[in-house]
C-alpha cells in the first residue's frame, strides 16, 4: 500500500478514535476530539497531493479517499447533534447531500460517465471542516486555561468571538453543502430523468 492509500486508511481510524472520544467522559476529550479531527483534516489533504504530485493515483484511493472524507464530516456532525451541539436538521442536510451525490455517481458510473468534482464541492468541504472545528474549538478552549482565554475568550458585541464565528461558519457549511448538492443534481438531471 501506498503512502496516500496509507493516509487515506489512516482518516478511517482517525474518525473512529475521534467518535470514541466524542463520547467518552475522559478528561479534556473536547481537545482530544479536536486533536484528531485536525490530524484527519490534514491526512485528507496530504493524501491527494502526494498521489498527484508522485503519480501515484490508484483504483483504491479514488474510491476510498472520497468515501473517507463523507464518513469523516458526516460522523462529526452527526455526533455534534448526539451532544446536543448542533440542530439534528443541518446534520440531516449534510448526510442527504452526500448520499444523493454518491447515489449519482454510482448511476453515473453505470452508464460508463465519470462525474467530475466541480469547485462547488470543494468549496463545501472546506467549510465544513472549517465549521466542525470552529464548533470543537468553541467547546474546548475552555480546558486551556489563560493561553485559551487569551486567543479565543476575547467578547465582540457581547459574545465570544469564537462563538459567533462557529456560528457563521455552521451556517455558510449548510448553506454551501445544500446549495452545492443541489447544483449538482440540477447540472446531471439527464442521468436520472432521461428514462422517466
Amino acid at each position: 500500500m501506498n503512502l496516500p492509500n496509507k493516509l487515506t486508511a489512516s482518516r478511517f481510524v482517525l474518525t473512529v478514535a475521534f467518535l470514541i472520544v466524542m463520547f467518552s467522559q475522559v478528561r479534556f476529550h473536547e481537545t482530544i476530539a479536536l486533536v484528531l479531527f485536525c490530524f484527519a483534516g490534514v491526512t485528507d489533504f496530504l493524501d491527494g497531493e502526494i498521489a498527484r504530485r508522485r503519480k501515484l493515483i490508484t483504483n483504491f484511493g479514488i474510491l476510498m479517499d472520497p468515501l473517507a472524507d463523507k464518513i469523516m464530516v458526516c460522523s462529526a456532525f452527526i455526533a455534534f447533534v448526539g451532544v446536543n451541539w448542533l440542530p439534528a436538521w443541518m446534520a440531516v442536510i449534510v448526510v442527504a447531500r452526500e448520499l444523493a451525490i454518491t447515489g449519482l455517481r454510482l448511476l453515473a458510473a453505470s452508464k460508463n460517465v465519470v462525474l467530475a468534482a466541480e469547485g462547488y464541492g470543494k468549496h463545501k468541504t472546506i467549510s465544513q471542516i472549517t465549521a466542525i472545528i470552529a464548533i470543537l474549538v468553541l467547546h474546548a478552549y475552555g480546558d486551556w486555561g489563560t493561553f485559551g482565554e487569551i486567543i479565543f475568550g476575547w467578547h465582540l458585541g457581547g459574545k465570544s468571538w469564537v462563538v459567533l464565528f462557529s456560528e457563521f461558519a455552521k451556517w455558510l457549511a449548510i448553506l454551501l453543502t445544500f446549495t452545492s448538492g443541489c447544483l449538482y443534481l440540477w447540472r446531471n438531471r439527464a442521468l436520472y430523468l432521461e428514462d422517466m
